[in-house]
């Protein structure tokens, strides 16, 4: 399983993701804002506070994915080279 190198969060409640093995891309949280857990996400400076822990991104209030999760529904930009 490859781990997130790189993850920025986007005003448009998307991440940009780049995993250690180069391959790219975008994240679109939205879906996820119905959730209960993810219910703080809403609110954009809750959103920008996030941490990565390597094979997960955490926010502050306790959401999290995986970066499975992550890879397997982000809109790929670049494939690993």
């Amino acid at each position: 399983m490859e781990n997130i190198r790189n993850i920025v969060p986007k005003p448009d409640m998307t991440l940009h993701i780049i995993f250690s093995d180069g391959v790219e891309g975008i994240f679109d949280v939205r879906p996820y804002l119905a959730d209960e857990a993810f219910e703080a996400l809403k609110e954009p400076e809750e959103f920008m506070k996030l941490h990565n822990g390597g094979y997960f991104v955490e926010w502050e209030c306790g959401a999290d994915l995986s970066a499975d999760t992550l890879r397997a529904r982000m809109k790929i930009l670049s494939h690993a080279v």
